[in-house]
């Protein structure tokens, strides 16, 4: 069902992963959908995905899949994204996904914080909370003028608990935090700012790491990428959502109270 004709969405760091997943099922409800990210070469990256393949998908899924290669630790790049949006779509952007992340290479599990280099700072905090303010500051206007629309931005339980190291919990802690106080300023504005947290996904980078038994990696119960896409589609399409805006929701948290299932179950 395409709950989502007509509308635009923008989903930042969308080659892989969950960004991936939530542009499929942004694209299965029928919105046009500007898939970013810096992979656009098959074969380019340690890892499969591209952008034009995700773009690819959402349009065979009934949307419409735009790919932008586009690196968000470059603001000159962000602000044209945004400023191309508006030039194609009049000035319309429903949903912002905030899901760009940079992780460390190699990889960073274990150790402590003096032990890590300070460019996984730059990394985790840089990328992964500052390009999603960035990304905002240049999205939200378009919202802000036709007082309607939703920013949703990918954090992890990792901003209540350790996870993965000091600067992946700094940078998950503020961008909740980020999506509360957004949330506040657009309140007057009929915006609404959330944040999400999925649990244990079978990413590309996930699956990897465990098959390398780098790291003890448990997948029982784990989600697909396109849960975490329903319930952004869930949110998108509730009428009421300025209710749930300036809140952290567990996906499953919010397939209960939306009553929709994972797309891909999978283990």
């Amino acid at each position: 069902m395409a709950v989502l004709s007509g509308q635009v969405a923008v989903v930042t760091g969308a080659s892989r992963g969950i960004g991936r997943g939530i542009a499929l099922e942004l694209g299965a409800a029928g919105a046009t959908v500007y898939v970013t990210g810096r992979t656009l070469t098959p074969g380019s990256a340690p890892l499969p995905g591209t952008i034009g393949e995700t773009a690819e998908q959402v349009t065979k899924l009934g949307g419409r899949g735009i790919a932008l290669q586009v690196d968000h630790a470059d603001d000159a790049q962000v602000e044209a994204l945004f400023a191309r949006v508006a030039r194609e779509q009049g000035g319309r952007l429903d949903v912002l996904v905030n899901n760009a992340f940079k992780v460390p290479d190699p990889p960073v599990w274990g150790g402590s914080f003096w032990e890590h280099p300070v460019s996984i700072w730059d990394d985790m905090v840089g990328v992964g909370l500052r390009a999603h303010y960035v990304a905002s500051v240049y999205g939200a206007p378009m919202m802000v003028r036709a007082k309607r629309g939703l920013i949703a931005n990918i954090s992890s339980r990792g901003a209540a608990q350790y996870a993965m190291s000091t600067a992946y919990g700094v940078g998950k802690c503020g961008l909740d935090r980020l999506a509360k106080d957004m949330a506040h300023e657009l309140k007057p504005h009929g915006v609404a700012s959330v944040a999400l947290w999925p649990s244990a996904v079978r990413t590309e980078f996930v699956l990897d790491q465990a098959a390398k038994r780098d790291i003890p990696i448990d997948l029982t119960n784990s989600e697909s990428t396109r849960f975490s896409g329903a319930a952004v589609v869930a949110l998108a399409s509730d009428p009421r959502v300025m209710e749930k805006s300036g809140r952290t929701w567990r996906v499953k948290e919010l397939a209960e109270l939306y009553g929709f299932s994972d797309p891909d179950p999978g283990r």
